[in-house]
């Protein structure tokens, strides 16, 4: 099961999703209030076992910027949030993590192009792509549709819920940002939480 926290942007959140067994981490390179430079996302990489994948989230960017990040910060793999099509995906030369939102429980016939890739399923955006912290209707989620796919869930998960989200989905991932935050601060507890919560679910199934 991955176990993946997003939004990081210090030292001491990057440590913890580490020590604790996180197998993604992910920071956030879009207009957001979690938004860190590449060169801070460096930084705070420095120290990162490479069991654990480096992501970077972005919206809409330019392909040159996005593969200079990724050289510049050592990404594993890049979070496309915006409207990026599969030929864009295939040319920035590290996997790639595909967001959709999800409407209604429909799962858009666009994943369909990005089966090579790991589907993200999230709450339609609000403020920023890139998450809002809401959840979508899981229980109308058709999840024949998702046979064949590596795919993350996200979107209002938190430490109490996402065994649930497990439960329905055996999804290859979950994603958390919010979810393990504090007034608007990451959690160092908040995400050891979390991940033994995944954790626990994934060794009972």
């Amino acid at each position: 099961m991955w176990i993946k926290i997003c939004g990081l942007s210090t030292h001491a959140a990057v440590e913890t999703a580490v020590t604790s067994g996180a197998t993604h981490i992910g920071f956030v390179f879009a207009e957001s209030k979690r938004q860190v430079t590449p060169e801070y996302a460096k930084y705070l990489a420095k120290d990162v076992p490479k069991t654990v994948k480096k992501v970077g989230l972005f919206v809409n960017e330019d392909l040159a910027v996005v593969q200079e990040v990724v050289a510049k910060v050592g990404l594993d793999m890049v979070q496309l949030h915006g409207q990026e099509k599969a030929d864009y995906a295939a040319q920035v030369g590290v996997p790639v993590i595909k967001v959709f939102g999800i409407k209604d429980g429909k799962i858009p016939a666009a994943i369909a192009d990005f089966k090579a890739h790991t589907i993200l399923l999230d709450a339609p955006p609000t403020q920023f792509a890139g998450g809002s912290g809401q959840s979508f209707d899981w229980e109308k989620v058709d999840l024949t549709t998702l046979d064949g796919y590596r795919f993350f869930v996200a979107g209002g998960l938190n430490p109490e819920n996402v065994s649930r989200a497990i439960a329905i989905f055996n999804p290859t991932g979950v994603d958390v940002s919010s979810g393990v935050e504090s007034d608007g601060q990451k959690d160092l507890a908040k995400i050891e939480h979390f991940i033994s919560s995944a954790q626990t679910k994934c060794h009972k199934r």
